[in-house]
């Protein structure tokens, strides 16, 4: 059951108590000048009637090196939409949503430029299989590098649904839906910010895929879904916008991980499963149902 959380309140005295352990990744930074308005920050999160999880995660200290260079993230990069049936580290995931809006200044600076620091996006985690949390929905925390809990179930089948039936989104263990709340920036640069915050958008995104190439997770970004079913499923806030829905996993047909992070590969299994489905090839309409349902071909390499 999804819970209303207000606009986007949480206990910031209970995350800063929390202790992090370390783990291993890729770095990619920049910073800013001040930090975003958010309101209703001294409002604890809440996870739903009758919840025993908890509330807030700690995330594992995210890593600033690795072995895969910047360039060679860069190279090997592409969409990936089939997963293996295994589930994902919580180190894994708190680096990739390091790498999208991580804190990386004592001033504020974030992992992706903003204009003015307005920091108008925020991150969703939609888990089915990640080690260390239960299904469900997770809000990032960026100054505290912490999870806290918007809504307990595994909530990945709708969100697939409300992604034009894309499969990958309901088949991955994690989809990380990149939100907007654009009076952030708005505020300061009129109707002007309402391109700076997809523009930001681009920037987080772009950040994720190559932090998971780096991890040697496959990855894809998805813009095709109604905006009001993915608000529904989500329980966003009347002024939150979905921007992007990034579903994320190990790649199918990857035996175990090699030295290089992207793993030994082998033939594809066949695995059964459900046929894939979603917008046809080359479309990608956002906001609404316009793009059709159904088989679709073959989505080229991207």
């Amino acid at each position: 059951m999804l819970t209303d959380h207000g606009r986007h309140g949480r206990s910031r005295r209970a995350l800063r108590s929390l202790v992090l352990v370390p783990v291993v990744g890729l770095l990619v930074a920049c910073t800013g000048d001040d930090a975003p308005d958010r309101a209703g920050d001294d409002d604890a999160p809440t996870t739903g009637a009758g919840s025993t999880g908890p509330a807030v995660v700690a995330l594992p200290e995210p890593s600033r090196s690795g072995d895969v260079p910047l360039e060679e993230a860069l190279a090997r990069r592409r969409s990936g939409r089939d997963y293996a049936d295994r589930p994902l580290a919580l180190r894994e995931l708190g680096q990739l949503l390091w790498a999208a809006q991580g804190v990386t200044s004592a001033e504020g600076g974030r992992t992706a430029p903003s204009a003015g620091a307005r920091y108008p996006l925020e991150l969703l985690a939609v888990t089915r299989d990640v080690e260390g949390i239960e299904p469900g929905v997770w809000r990032y925390e960026p100054e505290e590098h912490a999870l806290s809990a918007v809504g307990t179930g595994d909530r990945s089948g709708p969100l697939g649904e409300a992604s034009l039936d894309q499969t990958w989104v309901s088949d991955a263990p994690v989809s990380i839906v990149v939100t907007g709340v654009p009076e952030r920036t708005t505020g300061r640069y009129g109707e002007r910010g309402e391109r700076y915050v997809v523009l930001e958008a681009g920037h987080a995104a772009q950040n994720l895929l190559l932090q998971a190439t780096a991890l040697g997770l496959a990855a894809v970004p998805v813009g095709a879904f109604d905006d009001a079913e993915v608000r529904e499923v989500l329980g966003l806030a009347a002024d939150e916008e979905p921007l992007y829905v990034v579903p994320v996993g190990r790649p199918a047909g990857v035996t175990a991980p090699t030295r290089d992070g992207g793993g030994a590969r082998r033939p594809p299994s066949g695995r059964p499963g459900r046929p894939r489905r979603g917008p046809s090839a080359g479309t990608c309409h956002h906001g609404s149902r316009e793009a059709p349902r159904g088989a679709r071909a073959k989505v080229p390499p991207s």
